[in-house]
């Protein structure tokens, strides 16, 4: 594995950032998860876009084109010969004294990760996930948008730990008000009537580049798609349920907090989902 750092590429041993890194002290960088299919890197434009977008708004100065950026995902991805796989990209504020200060930081931070991943087992893509509300609330909009894709992700963590103390591995999340929000590091989807419904941005989900592609999808097999307002109750009595995430991919949920969803199986709309983004990846 070779790993790229501000434009020179180490082995995992050698791949070292200042312990001054604001990243590292204070969670003050953003990144994006990338995946690999067939060689290919998958919806990169989208993912450089969104990590610029990031950028913008935490005021990241980051010293490279969009194009120089792309363009050093797919050379890590080559150097490292990958056909299948993961990339993490990710973007600190760079080293700096100690204080929050960001402005004391004379240059950000590039690292290139392209390595494996599986965040669940096999068996829950074909038999579903049962998850729990957990009881952490989602960090509010006003507080931090949630299209920020940033490194502080200790609110997600602690929801994930619930999760995993209940004996689940996954966690849906809720906004102050009582609104779905996402799960801990994916978006949520449910089935009515057909239709497709997910949390709209503004209530704490994160803007996923899967989510966008699944809604393509539904659309282009004719499954109306909204962005909606949802509580627990909706997720209970949905026809059917699923998360998506660049790693997750697609995976049903069969069970909410001992509710049964649907049938307590994948069903349609899901699997008919499930086969178009495989076909879509592969291709």
């Amino acid at each position: 594995m070779k790993i790229y750092i501000d434009g020179k590429y180490y082995d995992r041993k050698d791949a070292k950032i200042s312990v001054f890194d604001h990243g590292l002290l204070y969670g003050d960088g953003i990144f994006e998860g990338i995946r690999i299919y067939n060689g290919k890197v998958f919806k990169l434009k989208e993912h450089i876009e969104r990590l610029y977008q990031s950028a913008k708004a935490i005021l990241l100065d980051m010293h490279m084109t969009e194009e120089e950026m792309g363009n050093a995902v797919l050379d890590a991805v080559n150097i490292n010969k990958k056909k299948n796989g993961y990339i993490r990209l990710i973007v600190t504020r760079g080293e700096g004294p100690l204080g929050i200060d960001p402005t004391t930081c004379k240059k950000a931070t590039v690292i290139i990760i392209v390595s494996d991943i599986q965040l669940y087992p096999d068996e829950y893509y074909k038999n579903g996930i049962e998850i729990i509300t957990a009881s952490s609330r989602r960090i509010p909009s006003d507080s931090l948008d949630p299209r920020i894709k940033s490194l502080n992700y200790l609110n997600n963590i602690m929801a994930k730990l619930e999760a995993r103390h209940s004996g689940c591995l996954e966690a849906v999340m809720l906004n102050r008000e009582g609104f779905v929000a996402e799960c801990t590091g994916d978006n949520m989807f449910i089935v009515k009537n057909n239709e497709l419904f997910t949390p709209a941005p503004f209530h704490g989900a994160l803007d996923g580049i899967t989510m966008r592609t699944v809604m393509e999808i539904a659309e282009s097999l004719g499954i109306k798609t909204h962005e909606a307002t949802l509580t627990r109750y909706d997720l209970y009595n949905a026809e059917e349920c699923f998360m998506t995430g660049t790693g997750a991919e697609i995976i049903p949920v069969i069970k909410i907090d001992g509710r049964i969803i649907g049938d307590g199986e994948p069903m349609v709309v899901t699997k008919r989902l499930i086969n178009a983004f495989k076909k879509l990846i592969m291709s």
